[in-house]
């Protein structure tokens, strides 16, 4: 990575990607070191949201957390949504890169500092923190893509930064191996250096370009309105259909789909009778799969669009999770988790991608953030009802395969949604609402 590049519009060669998932039309040098500064720190947020799920056992013991906590704990993490949301916010006032700046550097403190908690309360309040900060930089990577990166490779460019941000989860799979020697302190510990060192690269980061082009329209706002919260209303004035199909879609979505992704690896062990080294024999590379094939997907939709492509994932995510999660007796069920999860993983970059791509560049930061927070919260609430849905229902499977039934919502809201695959972002947001 040429540090020195900020300003280069020379084309390079994507040397760290094979050929077959490099970029259609490649980058420039500035697009490369924008994507990869960004796309690090998906990585190592990926390996710190990851490393609960791995440690639970350890920390519970540890902490002292009763059994009944540990489904409130992780509902109080995804709350930190909310905090994340106002910083959000602020990036379409005080610009990207000062956000990116403050972001990175209080995941990387607050990781540092979740080692050494002493008791549940500060454990809670110090990952809490650490995911306020890391769900803002999962919100303002896909802003940054979507100005940055041309038109004709955002769809990869999605699709990878995606990739990147759950192979982090490999990672954290991978150190938890050592956890007897290190303890989930030290998973914690270890995670958050890399964390520092991004932060520190990330001086080189450049403010994206349309931000800098409409940066004293910001200052003249900002005196005029005062701020985010005026920001907001003139977004639902401008663009109230937009905005209300774009939530629906990511409404029903997360309701449906978080669920099914959460429980796929107690469902392998708990119903289906993996062993833990066959659970891990499974989503290593099944997930490895995936990730790729996530990649490919974006170039995909970089070919026929956007909201092809994530109406298929959509479909392939329900159908597998469906057929996984149905019970049926078939030697090679536990195997339909590879593509569920895939559809998963592609769906939710794209739709990401598609929130940032489909409004101007004064709001794009504060509809990343709403789709984040109605994504999470969504999610909140099916896994909340998710154990009511066992306890009628007789099982795990049937509960999750009725949360499933808002997907066909989420496609139908998304055909209503104009295509931002090959057209710039002024032209997009320059069309009526109305369409």
């Amino acid at each position: 990575m040429n540090v020195g590049a900020a300003g280069d519009d020379r084309p390079v060669t994507i040397r760290w990607l094979p050929p077959g998932l490099r970029p259609p039309g490649g980058l420039t040098a500035r697009q490369e070191l924008v994507f990869l500064l960004v796309g690090a720190a998906a990585v190592f947020g990926g390996y710190d949201t990851n490393v609960f799920g791995f440690a639970v056992p350890q920390v519970q013991a540890s902490l002292h957390i009763a059994e009944d906590k540990i489904g409130l704990t992780v509902s109080i993490f995804r709350l930190a949504a909310i905090a994340a949301l106002v910083l959000a916010w602020s990036a379409d006032l005080i610009g990207r890169r000062r956000l990116l700046l403050f972001t990175i550097a209080g995941q990387a403190l607050a990781t540092f500092a979740t080692g050494f908690a002493q008791d549940y309360a500060q454990f809670v309040w110090l990952q809490t923190v650490t995911r306020t900060f890391g769900y803002a930089e999962e919100m303002l990577c896909y802003v940054v893509v979507a100005e940055e990166i041309s038109a004709q490779a955002r769809g990869w460019a999605n699709g990878t930064l995606a990739a990147m941000y759950y192979a982090g989860g490999g990672v954290a799979s991978l150190v938890f191996v050592f956890i007897s020697t290190i303890g989930w302190r030290g998973m914690y510990i270890v995670g958050s250096i890399p964390i520092f060192l991004v932060a520190y690269l990330r001086r080189y980061l450049p403010e994206t370009k349309r931000f800098e082009v409409r940066e004293h329209e910001v200052e003249k706002l900002t005196s005029r309105i005062g701020g985010a919260i005026d920001l907001t209303r003139r977004l639902l004035h401008e663009h109230p259909r937009r905005v209300t199909v774009i939530l629906i879609a990511i409404a029903a979505y997360g309701f449906a789909i978080w669920p099914a992704a959460v429980f796929g690896q107690k469902y392998l062990q708990s119903v289906l009778h993996f062993t833990p080294g066959e659970t891990t024999a499974l989503i290593l590379p099944g997930g490895l799969v995936a990730v790729t094939f996530n990649i490919l997907a974006g170039r995909l939709s970089d070919w026929i669009g956007r909201k092809a492509v994530i109406f298929g994932a959509c479909f392939v995510a329900m159908a597998s999770y469906g057929t996984f999660y149905s019970g049926v007796h078939w030697q090679y069920v536990a195997y339909m988790w590879v593509p569920g999860f895939f559809g998963f993983l592609c769906a939710d970059s794209l739709f990401a991608g598609l929130s940032a791509e489909i409004f101007p560049t004064a709001y794009r930061a504060t509809v990343s953030g709403l789709r984040y927070l109605v994504s999470i919260l969504c999610g909140a609430v099916s896994l909340a009802l998710e154990g009511p849905l066992y306890n009628f229902l007789g099982g795990h499977g049937p509960a999750l395969i009725v949360l499933m039934m808002t997907m066909p919502i989420a496609m139908i809201a998304l055909l209503r949604l104009p295509e931002p695959a090959g057209r710039s972002l002024e032209d997009i947001a320059a069309e009526a609402d109305k369409k």
